[in-house]
């Protein structure tokens, strides 16, 4: 009998399903995978074909210095070893102007003397060394050994590393590969002087030999600090902490001694060796300026996409691969010459040679020094192992790149040592500048890597089913991929959702139960669970009943805990508003002050109470509050497990991200939508992408935002965010727009906020006009306090943020300027309208133009807000037409002036063109540019009168949406409730209110056929069953959960105290003061009328300024020639622009450049993320997968360790009542 409770039963003939939909990945597997490859083939093609190169034209440069060459000749020798400092000071100034911006802008610490003195000093010994090798010594040499003598500078990377090895006691067969190095890098220096001074002795090469061993071996200090922190020495490692806290000014000094070392012995070699620097003045008539060019910018292309492989996770395919065969293959470029025979040089004539061949009579030249040589056998047997030893010696002493081990998008700093690489040491610099580490130690960092803990914290209110439905889905989504083992994993997640006004009065005022609302979440958890528990829906498999959750009685209202299927564990946190203060911002404050004031810090006072040491705690501490994240979520919002994954890449990987954002993709259907699809779209593609890379994203929705606890928990932020509205502004920046002030102070206390287009969200968007405009009316005037707020604050704010400039705040300024004068610029376009389409007079048109929003400026002020929603409406609607007529004619116009190079035809087609580029750049939301043309259809309506809507009703500080209690979808329950309650009103007129009548039990008889046939067994059972007169809300939700059992607990007693110390201090509820409430009403009337009156002046002014200088006319207006697209211009007709109109387009112009520049910036960074995470996340996933498999199939094997006959179907919903009662009494 016990056995038989275990299981469920339903009939086999009723086996259909009904189940939500449930969208996995929306990403092909194979589409990913080609994206991934394809990407990764071209970073490696790039990376080879860039390094050789660079390579090849800085060899050349050095073998026109050599004697033997003829394309230049003797006298101007000079113009190829200016061309040579050239290319060695080049990444130095790229350098010294990135750090000087730096310095600028951001980050100014000054280093130690000690550090400087260091600094100067390594700074000297490698750029003179460079410049002996290569301008001195290299050009005396033979084309073979200029390209291998360079793997040399790598013989004190591999001493180090032996040191480093042999100090950290490291396996003997580790430490062979750099001794091995070191043994053929000083056999090919051997074998070098042997080939030279047995085979071809002379005074000079001798000199020359000795110069090429003293200057690699010099050069080769270069990278110390890739060793400093490993051999233990104290000093060393004081010089290595303050470089990197300094780096910008450390930097700036070893770009200037570079530069002044390299200029001196150029300039003193010159003269030394008997050349005179006259013929310098011809080198824009020579080659070597050409060479120069291509070297220097393939360089830092090369380096730049080295980076890039090693951030999109393909350090060996992409990196180490290309370089190694870079550094040889330059050899069979020069042997291409042999192939082609091409008659002699001739200098006189090389201008007039065509490129291809003129590259091939370089390569012809170049070979000559080794025809110079007249090596016999033995000579030339030196030369080639003496190359080989070196190329061995460099891929040795770089094998450790192959076992390092790096986290997707990799900082740069992490992944190199020095921030630029060496110009003439391209590949050597690349692979010699990866940071070494002890094998011994990257497999105790692989063991002691630590857990990063989520809290996804979801604020509910008055969702729908729907709406519900998809956030549930998306959380046990997540369980699924991501499910709590025993093990070790990268990422804990936990669920909360935080239910407002979850309780209503029942038993006439002396009963709280949960509302409806309430008993939805409860129904669609049930639902979803059971959808996600059930692995095989065979009608053959037998399957355990749900599990018993928790019903808790908490202080705040109530809670409700589950267990997932997958173990990690969620909890409903529902709100009664009599005990706890209700409304977004304190559901948030609520969560904020339990998982990181309460969860995070009770076990480390617990630990400082035990004894443990305090230092050690902080340090813990400290770890583990940047280590907790906090993922905010609306309760309608859809999102897949990828999208928190690369929203948590960014955190983890960057420690000065306080906050992250992903995409926001509003749902719905509608004309309201599909405007709001695209305007979501624009703002995310430029705006959000301009603000991420010029500074800081300055709003992360709620919807969708990953937050670090340590931010959360700085000073001015959790505690400041906790402020009750005491004044008007308050009201405005505090409730109305909490994500955006949120995010100020943690702007304002120096934290970064980021934007990852990659991590895409879905939300439910306001689907009616009305709607709509109150959603945009609490958002329009939060956003202006808070810009302005953090304007007020940007000299302070831009010292302690090191990511916004003074530039990003003369940026936002702009920005702002603009949206306050949108207005205004929609009435110049209007009037432009009236002119085009009725050829009316351009002041009458600006007149008339003026006239409808200031008539709906004034009625705003008298009527209430459902008729000035209703009065936009309709003038939206004209304007649209109005709209529409202006893009025909202005068409028409281009094809009546022959010529799209007018004013406006430019404006018109730039910003289609722009669009359309950006929407191709975005190949997943390319269909969204359909919704474009509405978009610019109702642009009067989203930019004018919505703007006068939001500024005049800004004293309205209610929610705006969902304040009705909208239509939730009702489930099988309160479907039947509905129409029990209409029959019994029709029938017992004299039941007093709607939630008395819900609670009495209609009999089943009382139901007609007709709606018996619409109506789940569920229901049916549910209204069943009886309901006694004073139940509490947990037996209540007991009651209607009996397929899913709520197992009554409590919470523990020190839990219990938080919760009422916490209530206490900042979330009792409000209590209502008429007198206080009358005076913020009249205090936000007179904000209203402040701020209206500001912002109708500033557009007034622009609008008679426009006005004036029309009225003037011609005599200040700018002249603009008629140009056809063939060229030719009419110089008898003219465009005239008044300079008001000039420099706004101008200056739109400019914003959108800019704009655009971001996005591709970000788009290509957003590729690499994407390509990182495509890579090494779905292997993660296999293996946890596999681990997981593994121990639900030994459960599967003890499980079935017992006989059981018994069967069930996969549906255990149903019932017989007799079971229920027996689970009850259980």
């Amino acid at each position: 009998m016990e056995k038989q409770q275990r299981h469920e039963f339903r009939r086999y003939w009723d086996a259909c399903r009904e189940v939500p939909i449930i969208q996995d990945e929306q990403k092909p597997k194979k589409r990913v995978q080609c994206l991934k490859w394809f990407s990764c083939a071209i970073v490696g093609i790039l990376v080879f074909v860039l390094a050789l190169l660079s390579k090849t034209s800085f060899i050349l440069l050095i073998t026109f210095g050599n004697n033997q060459t003829e394309i230049i000749s003797s006298e101007k020798k000079p113009t190829a070893l200016l061309g040579i400092g050239f290319v060695l000071v080049g990444p130095s100034v790229l350098l010294l102007l990135k750090s000087t911006w730096k310095f600028i802008f951001k980050s100014a610490a000054m280093p130690s003397k000690k550090t400087v003195l260091w600094v100067l000093c390594v700074e000297f010994l490698v750029a003179l060394g460079a410049a002996i090798l290569t301008i001195v010594a290299m050009p005396h040499f033979d084309i073979i050994t200029n390209v291998t003598i360079l793997n040399s500078v790598s013989i004190l990377s591999a001493v180090f590393q032996v040191v480093a090895e042999c100090l950290a006691k490291e396996r003997k067969r580790l430490m062979m590969l750099p001794v091995c190095s070191i043994f053929f890098i000083v056999l090919g220096y051997v074998l070098f002087s042997v080939g030279y001074l047995v085979f071809e002795s002379s005074p000079k090469i001798k000199i020359s030999i000795g110069l090429a061993i003293v200057g690699t071996i010099c050069v080769s200090v270069n990278w110390w600090e890739n060793y400093s922190t490993l051999f233990s020495v104290s000093s060393l490692e004081d010089i290595s902490k303050d470089i990197a806290q300094s780096r910008n000014v450390v930097c700036i000094i070893s770009s200037l001694v570079r530069i002044l070392i390299t200029s001196a012995v150029a300039g003193a070699y010159v003269p030394l060796s008997g050349q005179d620097w006259k013929s310098v003045k011809l080198v824009f008539e020579t080659v070597v300026i050409s060479l120069v060019a291509i070297q220097i910018a393939s360089s830092a292309l090369c380096h730049w996409f080295v980076v890039v492989a090693c951030k999109m996770h393909a350090l060996h395919r992409c990196f180490a691969l290309p370089i190694y065969l870079a550094s040889i293959t330059a050899l069979p470029v020069f042997f291409i010459s042999f192939a082609v025979k091409l008659p002699e040089t001739n200098q006189t004539n090389i201008q007039a040679i065509s490129s291809d061949k003129l590259l091939l009579l370089m390569l012809t030249d170049a070979m000559k020094t080794l025809h110079a040589r007249n090596m016999e056998t033995g000579g030339l047997a030196c030369l080639i192992c003496s190359a080989f030893s070196w190329w061995l010696g460099l891929m040795l002493s770089t094998f450790y790149i192959w076992f390092l081990k790096i986290h997707r998008i990799e900082r740069t700093q992490d992944l190199f040592v020095r921030r630029m690489y060496e110009g003439a040491f391209l590949e050597q610099s690349m692979l010699l500048n990866t940071r070494f580490e002890i094998r011994k130690r990257i497999k105790e960092k692989r063991c002691a890597k630590e857990t990063i803990r989520v809290f996804l914290c979801a604020t509910m209110w008055h969702e729908t089913y729907d709406e519900m439905m998809k956030i549930i889905i998306s959380m046990f989504r997540l369980d699924k991929y991501r499910p709590k083992t025993d093990k070790q994993s990268d990422v804990a997640f936990e669920f909360h959702i935080y239910f407002d006004d979850a309780f209503k009065d029942v038993d006439n005022g002396r009963q709280r139960h949960a509302n409806e609302y309430a008993e939805i979440l409860v129904d669609v958890i049930k639902e979803v669970y059971t959808i996600f528990s059930e692995e095989d829906p065979c009608i053959f498999k037998q399957m355990p009943p749900l599990p018993w959750q928790k019903i808790i009685n908490t202080p705040y209202g109530g809670r409700l805990e589950y267990t997932l299927p997958k173990g990690n564990v969620m909890m409903v946190h529902l709100k009664d508003k009599q005990l706890i203060r209700h409304k977004k911002r304190w559901s948030q404050i609520m969560y904020l002050y339990y998982i990181l004031g309460w969860r995070l810090n009770k076990k480390y006072f617990q630990y400082f109470e035990a004894g443990e040491e305090l230092e050690s705690l902080k340090e813990r501490l400290k770890r583990d509050k940047e280590n907790t994240y906090i993922l905010t979520l609306d309760g309608d919002t859809d999102f897949q497990p990828s999208a928190v994954m690369l929203l948590i890449d960014r955190l983890k990987l960057y420690p000065e991200v306080g906050a992250a954002c992903g995409r926001i993709h509003p749902t719905g259907t509608g004309p309201m939508v599909w405007y709001q699809k695209f305007e979501y779209a624009v703002g995310h593609w430029l705006q959000k992408t301009a603000e991420h890379v010029f500074g800081c994203v300055l709003c992360s929705p709620g919807c969708f935002s990953l937050f670090r606890g340590a931010a959360l928990m700085d000073d001015n932020v959790m505690k400041r965010y906790t402020t009750k509205a005491t004044e008007a502004s308050h009201y405005v920046q505090y409730d109305q727009g909490e994500d955006r002030w949120l995010c100020t102070l943690l702007l304002q206390q120096g934290w970064r906020v980021e934007y990852n287009a990659a991590s895409d969200a879905y939300t439910n968007a306001p689907q009616d006009f009305k709607e709509f405009y109150n959603q945009r009316r609490r958002w329009g005037p939060s956003t202006m306090a808070n810009t302005i707020d953090l304007l007020g604050s940007g000299g302070l704010t831009s010292q302690k943020n090191s990511s916004i400039s003074k530039l990003y705040i003369l940026y936002q300024i702009i920005s702002m300027a603009a949206s306050i004068l949108g207005p205004a610029n929609i009435c110049l376009m209007i009037s432009g309208s009236f002119v085009f389409i009725f050829e009316v007079n351009e002041n009458t048109a600006l007149a008339l133009a003026i006239v409808p929003p200031t008539v709906y400026l004034i009625l705003c002020f008298k009527l209430k807000s459902d008729m000035q929603i209703k009065i936009a409406a309709i003038m939206s609607v004209l304007y649209a037409f109005l709209m529409a007529g202006t893009i025909l004619s202005i068409i028409g116009d281009l094809v009546k002036q022959k010529t799209f190079l007018t004013p406006s035809g430019l404006f018109l087609i730039g910003m289609v063109g722009l669009y359309i580029i950006t929407a191709g750049l975005h190949p997943q939301e390319f269909s969204l540019v359909i919704y474009g043309l509405l978009y610019f259809l109702c642009v009067p309506s989203g930019y004018l009168l919505l703007a006068i809507y939001s500024i005049v009703n800004m004293n309205n500080v209610t929610w705006g949406t969902r304040e009705t209690g909208s239509q939730a979808k009702s489930t099988a329950v309160d479907t039947i409730k509905k129409k029990v309650m209409n029959a019994i009103c029709c029938k017992c007129p004299c039941l007093e209110s709607e939630e008395d009548s819900s609670q009495e039990i209609l009999p089943a008889e009382t139901i007609t056929k007709t709606e018996k046939t619409h109506i789940p067994l569920e229901t049916q059972r549910a209204h069943e069953l009886p309901l006694h007169p004073h139940q509490t809300w947990i037996e209540h939700l007991q009651m209607k959960s009996y397929d899913f059992p709520l197992h009554e607990s409590a919470l523990p007693m020190d839990e219990i105290n938080f919760w009422r110390e916490l209530l206490k201090k900042y979330l009792e509820p409000l209590k209502e003061n008429k007198e206080e409430q009358e005076k913020i009403a009249n205090d936000l009337r007179e904000l209203r009328n402040k701020v209206t009156f500001a912002f109708f002046i500033c557009n007034a002014l622009w609008l008679v300024a426009t006005f004036f200088l029309q009225a003037i006319g011609d005599s200040i207006s700018i002249k603009i020639p008629k140009l056809y697209p063939n060229g030719t211009y009419d110089a008898n007709e003219v465009f005239s622009l008044d300079p008001i109109a000039l420099m706004f387009l101008l200056s739109f112009t400019l914003l959108l450049i800019l704009q655009f520049v971001a996005m591709l910036y970000h788009r290509i960074y957003t590729l690499i993320h994407f390509v990182s995470y495509a890579d090494t996340e779905i292997k993660a996933c296999r293996k946890q997968s596999h681990q997981v498999a593994q121990i639900q199939y030994s459960n599967y094997q003890h499980e079935t360790d017992e006989p059981d006959t018994s069967l069930c179907f996969q549906n255990p919903s149903v019932l017989r009542r007799a079971d229920f009662s027996m689970t009850i009494c259980i």
